[in-house]
C-alpha cells in the first residue's frame, strides 16, 4: 500500500512505544475483535446477520444476531490473554472471571453499541474500558468503581471507515483501519474537543418526560439558536461531538429515571475519553467520573462535551 511517501504510524508501534507489555496485549485482544466485528458488519446484509435473535435480554432489549456475535469475538479474544482477570459485558448478567492468575486487568464492554439500528445501515459502535485490578481477589469492590479509576478506555466506530479511539489517560488518539493491509493507522493524533460550538444532541422525542430543570436547559440551548444533531447510536454522536464540538446528553426521564445507559461500559468510558480530550462529563449534579455505581448493570443520566457548553448544563442540573 502506498501512502504518497507521507511517514505513517502502525497501531502496533504506537503501542510499543507508549505502554507496558501486558497491557499492549490486552488491548492487541481487543483489536483482533474489532477487526472480526468490522468484517462482520460489512457483509451483514448478504450474510443475513441484521436479522433478530429469539432472545430478550435481561435488560428488555431485543438481542441482535450481531450482538451475540460480537459479544463472542470479545470474549473469545480476551480470554487469550493471561493478563486479564474478568470481563463485564452489556450481553451477560454476571461478572465473567477467567481465573487467570497473573491477570492484573478488568475489562467492561459493550461489544455492539446501537445495534437496533444496524438495518438502517447507520453507525454503530463497540466499546471499552480498563481497571486495573486493586486486589489479589474478585469481588465487588474490584469491579463497581468510579470511571476515575479506569487506565484506559476507548471505542471503535464502524462507518464510512473503521475508527478506533484510544486513551491511556494521556492523550486521545485515533486510528483508521486500513483494509488493505489489515492495520490501524494513527490518522487523528492528540484528538482535543472544541472548547465551545453551538450542536447539541439529545432524543427531544422524550421531552414531556422530562424534569423542568432540563426542560428549562433545552429551552435555553434553543434560545441560542444550537443547532440540533442526533443519531441515536450513543458510539456514533459521542464521536460526532469529540470532533466538532457541543453536548451530548442522554438524561433521565419519567419513563427511566436513571437514564438509559449503563455506566460501566458507556457511560464511564466515553466520558474518560472526552475529558481526556479537554472536555467535561456531568451525570447531573457533579462529574461522571466520580460517579460510584452499585452494581455492574447499573444505569445513570449522562452529560458530556465541550467544557463551555457543560457550564450551562452545570447551571441548570447541579442546583
Amino acid at each position: 500500500m502506498q501512502y504518497l511517501n507521507k511517514k505513517v504510524t502502525l497501531l502496533e508501534d504506537w503501542l510499543i512505544s507508549s505502554t507496558n507489555q501486558e497491557l499492549a496485549d490486552v488491548l492487541r485482544r481487543i483489536i483482533v475483535a474489532a477487526k472480526g466485528i468490522s468484517s462482520k458488519i460489512r457483509r451483514a446484509a448478504i450474510d443475513h446477520l441484521c436479522t433478530s435473535t429469539t432472545i430478550t435480554n435481561y435488560h428488555g432489549e431485543e438481542v441482535k444476531t450481531l450482538d451475540l456475535l460480537s459479544n463472542d469475538l470479545f470474549i473469545t479474544n480476551l480470554k487469550k490473554s493471561k493478563y486479564i482477570a474478568a470481563m463485564i459485558s452489556e450481553e451477560d448478567f454476571a461478572v465473567i472471571k477467567t481465573d487467570n492468575a497473573e491477570g492484573k486487568y478488568i475489562i467492561t464492554f459493550d461489544p455492539l453499541d446501537g445495534s437496533s439500528n444496524i438495518d438502517a445501515n447507520v453507525n454503530i459502535g463497540s466499546i471499552f474500558g480498563i481497571y486495573q485490578k486493586d486486589s489479589d481477589e474478585i469481588n465487588e469492590s474490584s469491579y463497581l468503581r468510579p470511571g476515575k479509576d479506569m487506565i484506559g478506555a476507548g471505542y471503535v466506530l464502524y462507518g464510512s471507515s473503521t475508527m478506533l479511539v484510544l486513551t491511556l489517560g494521556g492523550s486521545v488518539e485515533g486510528f483508521c483501519l486500513d483494509d488493505q493491509i489489515g492495520e490501524f493507522i494513527l490518522t487523528h493524533p492528540n484528538m482535543k474537543i472544541r472548547e465551545e460550538r453551538k450542536i447539541y444532541s439529545v432524543n427531544e422525542g422524550s421531552w414531556d418526560s422530562w424534569d423542568p430543570k432540563l426542560q428549562g436547559l433545552i429551552s435555553d440551548i434553543k434560545s441560542q439558536s444550537y443547532s440540533q444533531r442526533y443519531i441515536g447510536s450513543m458510539v456514533a454522536d459521542v464521536h460526532r461531538t469529540l470532533l466538532y464540538g457541543g453536548l451530548f446528553m442522554y438524561p433521565a426521564s419519567s419513563k427511566a429515571p436513571n437514564g438509559k445507559l449503563r455506566y460501566l461500559y458507556e457511560v464511564a468510558p466515553m466520558s474518560y475519553i472526552v475529558e481526556r480530550a479537554g472536555g467535561k462529563s456531568s451525570v447531573g449534579s457533579f462529574s461522571a467520573l466520580e460517579h460510584h455505581p452499585k452494581e455492574i448493570h447499573e444505569r445513570t443520566p449522562v452529560f458530556l462535551g465541550s467544557s463551555k457548553n457543560m457550564e450551562l448544563v452545570d447551571k441548570y442540573m447541579s442546583t
